[in-house]
């Protein structure tokens, strides 16, 4: 009886990706977790530090120090650009595919369309010469702002208007009507100036990017400030050519082991068979089921995404960002402490968000790998060459066929 545990700090990259000059040349210099040590050079994340975060960082302004004990390596991203959805897919032993790009002015009239066909009140809301569609009179559907632009389209509702089951039916017709790689359906209890049937918030929060050209070319809603994460948040995030039969939870599974899924990793991956604990942003929230269910269960693979991080890198806050590491180092430090010899613990991230960089996406980074099992130190993990290589090795670890990508990390696993 055994677990591995995963706990994936979003957006806690540590260093541009060698292509980034070539296919991401905005991300030139982006190093999230070297940049926020070297900003608070007098602090300590002491769980992180044990775990060799510094054997990774390698940050001579940090008074962390490396341990030499510690197991610890890197991820390369297999999938293009930096994105959270297809991060966990990848992590999760997906194949990456190349993503469909796609402004959401080209596919506005096809989703328009079929909209109307199903009977929906539809709008068109036009700024800067751009349009979004404003559907039932509280969901507003147009570019995701945060990941890659032109790769997802967002649906942002405010559920004093539109509730979250309706929301779901809406984002079916518009999923079936766009190639993109992802859709999100997500909102809250949005209320403006104290009126909670207004979508005043979530207009005021509109914006307008540019292409390479410098032309105005794709417009949505900047998701922090709608105020969709502020109460009664809740989010579904609609995928396109992933195949969950070749990810660990469905493998698992055909070797009765059960999945546990926290946070933003559990609104992304499929678990018909586990349990999945959604729409948790809280990071206390999020380590206080990982470690009650620790608990409870002796087998099983859990896995919990801290998505705080990743939020406060799209703020371009460094001080909120390191006061999410300090609660996630605490976290960590309850899992660690409920671990059993057999047990295996890997702490990563799954892209960068650099606070510092100049702008509020994601950015292109490879990501630390830092395991823990208590008999067994100074392992090193090395280069790996994409994310699936974690799947593979939970697969291993219990038995299970292997995922669709990636190579088992025998080293940890001898």
């Amino acid at each position: 009886m055994a677990r591995f545990i995963v706990v994936v700090l979003d957006g806690f990259g540590v260093g541009e990706m060698p292509d980034v000059i070539n296919v991401r040349p905005q991300d030139s210099g982006a190093n999230t977790a070297y940049k926020l040590l070297s900003h608070f050079p007098l602090k300590r994340l002491p769980t992180l530090e044990k775990l060799g975060l510094q054997n990774v960082v390698n940050n001579p302004s940090s008074i962390m120090h490396p341990n030499p004990k510690a197991n610890t390596g890197f991820a390369w991203l297999a999938h293009e650009g930096g994105d959270t959805f297809m991060g966990h897919q990848e992590i999760m032993g997906t194949q990456p595919k190349p993503p469909l790009v796609q402004p959401f002015q080209q596919a506005l009239p096809k989703i328009e369309a079929a909209l109307l066909e199903h009977g929906y009140q539809v709008e068109r809301f036009t700024q800067q010469g751009l349009t979004l569609l404003v559907v039932e009179k509280g969901v507003v559907i147009g570019d995701n702002l945060e990941a890659d632009l032109g790769q997802v389209y967002n649906l942002t509702c405010n559920f004093n208007l539109v509730s979250f089951k309706r929301l779901l039916e809406i984002a079916a017709v518009v999923r079936g009507s766009n190639p993109v790689s992802r859709n999100i359906a997500f909102g809250g209890d949005i209320d403006f100036a104290g009126d909670s049937h207004s979508m005043q918030r979530v207009l005021n929060a509109i914006e307008v990017k540019v292409n390479a050209d410098g032309k105005a070319a794709y417009i949505g809603v900047n998701a922090p400030d709608s105020g969709a994460y502020d109460k009664g948040f809740q989010v579904a995030h609609l995928g396109y050519g992933v195949n969950p039969d070749t990810q660990v939870p469905w493998l698992i599974h055909q070797q009765n082991i059960k999945t546990w899924l926290y946070g933003k990793v559990a609104d992304i991956v499929q678990n018909p068979h586990g349990q999945s604990y959604l729409s948790i942003v809280d990071t206390d929230e999020v380590f206080r089921l990982l470690n009650q269910d620790l608990k409870r269960n002796s087998q099983g693979f859990f896995c919990a995404n801290v998505q705080e991080t990743d939020l406060s890198g799209h703020q371009q806050d460094p001080k909120q960002y390191w006061r999410v590491l300090e609660r996630a180092d605490v976290g960590l430090s309850q899992v660690m402490a409920n671990m059993a010899p057999d047990d295996v613990l890997i702490v990563m991230a799954d892209h960068g968000n650099d606070p510092f960089i100049g702008h509020t996406k994601h950015t292109r980074e490879q990501v630390p790998l830092l395991a823990y099992q208590i008999d067994k130190t100074s392992i090193d993990i090395g280069q790996r060459a994409t994310m699936s290589d974690v799947g593979a090795s939970v697969c291993t670890f219990f038995n299970a066929e292997p995922p669709e990508h990636g190579t088992s990390i025998k080293s940890l696993l001898a």
